[in-house]
């Protein structure tokens, strides 16, 4: 699977993207923000406040139980405002 960072998620871990293979376990994006988060450091400072990081599963917006199966990219992003 394809992980996209944006913006100071991004940052936090120090690479724009990376392609990773899940384990059987994770099922949902709450699930891989967890698996994530045992990765290292980068991605535990990344996704300290798991409620402030946005998810996007095949370019949709995704809620944190949001299904992984069949999905080819997710991408995580700060909130973002603007006008």
């Amino acid at each position: 699977m394809k992980l996209v960072y944006f913006a100071w998620v991004r940052e936090r871990i120090g690479r724009p993207e990376e392609t990773v293979e899940l384990p059987a376990e994770v099922a949902t994006v709450a699930d891989l923000v967890r698996w994530l988060k045992q990765r290292g450091e980068e991605y535990a400072y990344a996704f300290e406040n798991e409620g402030v990081v946005r998810a996007a599963v095949d370019r949709v917006h995704a809620k944190p139980d949001t299904p992984l199966s069949g999905a080819a990219e997710v991408a995580f992003f700060p909130p973002m405002t603007g006008g």
